[in-house]
């Protein structure tokens, strides 16, 4: 693995532990399943699948703070 995806990959992560409080009160959460040059992948786990409100923090939270930190991500895709 190159430096570049480590750093995006520690990126990402860090984004993620700054929502975790968010994520364990409601009983979910999400982890970095891939790093590509201009997509993240992440699996929504526990209560997020399915969450109504999992598109707000995602989508409003999440997704804003991984593309401020990393500008080269174009696409946010999610699995479950």
């Amino acid at each position: 693995m190159d430096k570049k995806t480590e750093e995006m990959i520690k990126a990402v992560e860090e984004v993620l532990k700054q929502f975790q409080p968010l994520f364990e009160e409601h009983g979910g959460g999400a982890e970095l399943m891939a790093v590509e040059e201009d997509e993240v992948v992440l699996r929504l786990i526990g209560n997020c699948v399915g969450c109504d409100a999992a598109g707000l923090h995602f989508g409003a939270g999440v997704e804003l703070m991984i593309k401020e930190r990393l500008p080269s991500i174009k696409k946010i895709s999610y699995s479950y």
